[in-house]
């Protein structure tokens, strides 16, 4: 039976991760890197596709499981008729190699726990060469290899291309399993002692989290939100992934599966915004580094997402052999709306630049001559029709929210250049772009028989995106033509409470078939809507039940879909958790730190 999204757990090294099942399966890890192909792919397929499980013999779901103290570090607790067990898991932050660490304790009692291991390279599709080696399992298929080794060892033997083993714990015994991956070419490295590993781990989430400047009362889930963008951050390059999974489907069964497994522009000034009104200061500076290093070049060749080091090459293809999550296929890599045009973008790369400047972060030198030239190019663009923020594989539109956020780059060049004259640049210019941009949108994108602004020109459509327009500051929250909006995208796209990111009869609009679940992080931009036009109790009745959304471990998925009451979409999903954090942070009477 396939698990649900929100049964899963998240562990990582900030470099890749992988996600644990409440069965005690690991069903889903790409190494050595977030992007690379999966070792266990089980996820997306079935067992023979990959996964490593470690219970008790016989057992099926746990009694219960917890992330040790603010950290990373999983706890998963079986309570048996002959005992209780617990399986930590982690990944240590890699000197050099990436390992999984699976320790088992012995609570009370006397417990036997069996482990399976399918180790399949590149997404399921290739079954290692498995043999002995000093003791030690090691599996070798191409240019992976990856060793097997446990702390103290147990008797472990080859079943139907598996690596299993059987053994027994009892009070205050500690076993260790440590799976180690290195390319195939090169020699095994060092070994990791699993116990102090742990030791570290959790020594330094304790210090990560301490310096969380939020002390108000959501500071559970905030702090929750905040390890888990830690946790999706590639940190020799400081990007950070939507997600780690690819292809978890929006609708069960549907084609609307993407791989998230790429860092996107679109989440670059809400992302930031977050961590420096968390205290953050220095994940938020390796943030603008990695945005810099990632659009340099010519403003005309700007992508909306790249890869974990800056890659630009994500081509799209599909993996046939994987039936996909819950038979939702096809299961893709890459994505393909990389090569999409949207306008937004630039207005999210000029106001990331334009915050990190605000927050005293030292600018860059060549920073600026960057955002001028993507200014130059959008002063000739902007008028152009975009794929838009939702990535819409129709036909290009005049989408508001790409409008708008055009004004928020011409808008984030004046405040720059009022408060530092120094700079070079044409001030008067652009102002007159942002004054020209604002009128176009007020009355071209504006209904005013309804009193609210449309998806895109000339259309019927809603869209959640418009609700940023006060956030963004393109109209003040109290015009009526915000609150007008707020009201109409509140009435029209609310699912059961939730909110939908456009109508979901506009196939036409995305030009794909079937329906999607409700959009978590338009849902957390209602809340922020509703604050800023004056409804802080309606503000906070919605955030609260947003933060009850989430699952055992305080993590959410893209998507959700309030009659099923499941998660839908790429798990755990950024985006989702950055809007948490930053509607916790605005709602009033909360107090932070410094």
């Amino acid at each position: 039976m396939t698990r649900r999204i929100d049964d899963y757990a998240l562990i990582g090294d900030l470099q890749t991760a992988a996600l644990v099942g409440r069965d005690g399966s690991i069903d889903w890890l790409c190494l050595p890197r977030f992007d690379s192909a999966a070792c266990f792919a089980a996820l997306l397929g079935d067992e023979d596709n990959g996964h490593w499980r470690i219970a008790p013999t016989g057992a099926g779901t746990c009694t219960s499981r917890r992330y040790a103290e603010d950290s990373l570090v999983l706890e998963t607790l079986w309570e048996t008729r002959t005992g209780t067990v617990r399986v930590t898991d982690f990944m240590p932050q890699r000197d050099r190699a990436p390992d999984l660490v699976r320790i088992v304790e012995g609570v009370s009692g006397r417990v036997e726990m069996s482990a399976v291991l399918r180790l399949r390279f590149d997404y399921g599709s290739i079954v290692p060469w498995v043999r002995r080696s000093d003791g030690h399992r090691v599996a070798v298929a191409g240019p992976d290899a990856v060793w097997l080794r446990s702390e103290p060892p147990v008797k472990t033997w080859g079943q139907q291309y598996a690596t299993c083993s059987a053994f027994t714990v009892t009070a205050g015994e500690r076993v260790a399993f440590v799976l180690t991956w290195h390319p195939s070419h090169e020699r095994r490295p060092p070994l990791v002692d699993p116990f102090e590993a742990l030791e570290h781990a959790l020594a330094d989430w304790r210090a990560w989290t301490a310096r969380c400047a939020y002390r108000g009362p959501y500071r559970s889930a905030v702090v929750r939100s905040l390890i888990t963008l830690k946790a999706l951050t590639y940190a020799p390059t400081g990007g950070i992934v939507a997600a780690p999974t690819t292809s978890l489907p929006e609708e069960i069964g549907g084609v609307r599966n993407w791989d998230y497994r790429a860092c996107w522009l679109r989440d670059s000034s809400l992302t930031l915004g977050a961590l420096l009104a968390a205290g953050y200061t220095d994940e938020a500076a390796a943030w603008r580094d990695w945005l810099l290093r990632s659009v340099a070049g010519d403003p005309a060749d700007l992508q909306i997402m790249y890869g974990p080091a800056g890659e630009r090459r994500l081509p799209e293809t599909s993996l046939p052999w994987l039936r996909g999550y819950a038979d939702s296929a096809p299961v893709r890599t890459g994505n393909a709306a990389v090569d999409q045009f949207q306008l937004d973008v630039y207005g999210e790369v000029m106001d990331s630049l334009y915050l990190a400047r605000e927050a005293g972060i030292p600018p860059e030198r060549h920073a600026w001559n960057l955002q001028l030239s993507l200014l130059g190019f959008l002063e000739s663009h902007w008028r152009d029709p975009d794929e838009g923020l939702w990535e819409v594989r129709g036909p290009r539109r005049h989408f508001t929210h790409s409008k708008v956020m055009a004004w928020v780059a011409a808008d984030r060049a004046v405040r720059t250049l009022e408060a530092d004259p120094t700079l070079p640049g044409e001030p008067d210019r652009w102002r007159a772009l942002r004054d020209e941009i604002h009128a176009e949108v007020c009355a071209r994108a504006y209904d005013p028989v309804r009193n609210t602004f449309t998806q895109s020109y000339g259309s019927a459509e809603l869209d959640a995106a418009t609700l940023l327009i006060p956030r963004v500051g393109f109209l003040p929250p109290h015009d009526p033509r915000v609150v007008g909006t707020v009201d109409a995208v509140r009435a029209g796209l609310t699912h059961r409470g939730f909110l939908r990111r456009y109508s979901p009869d506009s196939g036409a609009v995305d030009g794909l078939p079937g329906r999607e679940g409700t959009f978590l992080v338009c849902s957390f931009w209602l809340a922020d809507a509703l604050r800023m036009t004056g409804r802080e109790d309606e503000a906070r009745e919605l955030f609260e039940r947003l933060v009850g959304l989430t699952n055992d471990v305080g993590l959410l998925a893209e998507e959700y879909d309030p009659v099923s009451g499941r998660h839908l979409g790429n798990f755990p999903q950024a985006f989702s958790h950055i809007g948490l954090v930053g509607t916790a942070l605005a709602l009033p009477g909360d107090e932070t730190a410094g």
